[in-house]
Formats: structure tokens, C-alpha cells, sequence
């Protein structure tokens, strides 16, 4: 695990919106017990990729926690998609500027740590490649 507070503190959001995720598929599971749902096959279809979404963005968290870059990568991409949903939430044709507000505050908080660690990441390497071919440019 890493000790870079920038990579700490991504890996904590991630983790809570993987389980934030998790806490919908419940509710789509409880939704679909209850016979809420117009279509059981999409609802079910629903709740799979749901679950697919959760367990991406747990491993998400997990890879920026061990310093993987796939894990930043696909972590910066959730925010980027979270900061949509937020525009969408903000300007749509149900618009609830408030909750935009609220879901982009999420993906922002989600993503200035992960684009902290990306800088340092790329700093890392930068200064690694300087040091292995001795200064030779």
C-alpha cells in the first residue's frame, strides 16, 4: 500500500462509491421483491450491471491504493462519468440543479486527489527514467 495522501485519500472515495453503489443494488433488489419494476428482465439486467459497476470501482480503489496506474485510470473515467450524470441531474428535463450540485461536488471530490496522484505518479517516472539512462537526453 501506498503512504501518498493524495492516493489515500482517492482510494477512501472510491471505496465509499463502490459501496454507495452497492447500497443501489440493494435497493434494486428491494425494488424488485416488492414488484416495482415494470419489466423483472430488465430490472434484473439492471441490477447485474449495477453490480458489475460496483465491483469495477472497488477494484478501482483498490489498484489506486497499491499505486496501479489502471486503477487512477479507471478511477478518473468514474468520476468523469459521475460529473456527466451530475450535468444531466443539473440541466435536464427533470432538472434538480441542487442534486446536480450535490452529485458533482462527489465526482469532484472523487477526482482532484486522483489527478494529484497522476502528477505525482508521472513526477515518480519522470525522475526514474532520469536516474536509469544517467541524465542522457
Amino acid at each position: 500500500m501506498q503512504t501518498n495522501p493524495a492516493a489515500r485519500v482517492a482510494a477512501i472515495v472510491l471505496g465509499l462509491q463502490a459501496l454507495g453503489i452497492l447500497a443501489l443494488a440493494v435497493w434494486q433488489i428491494i425494488a424488485l421483491g416488492e414488484g416495482d419494476s415494470v419489466s423483472i428482465a430488465s430490472g434484473i439486467a439492471l441490477l447485474v450491471l449495477t453490480l458489475v459497476g460496483a465491483v469495477a470501482v472497488g477494484a478501482f480503489a483498490v489498484g489506486v491504493a497499491r499505486g496501479i496506474s489502471w486503477g487512477r485510470s479507471g478511477g478518473i473515467v468514474t468520476q468523469l462519468l459521475i460529473l456527466a450524470v451530475a450535468l444531466g441531474a443539473a440541466t435536464g428535463g427533470y432538472a434538480h440543479p441542487l442534486i446536480g450540485l450535490a452529485i458533482a461536488v462527489v465526482g469532484v471530490v472523487g477526482l482532484v486527489p486522483l489527478i494529484l496522484d497522476v502528477r505525482r505518479a508521472g513526477a515518480e517516472r519522470r525522475a526514474d527514467d532520469a536516474s536509469n539512462d544517467g541524465g542522457r537526453r
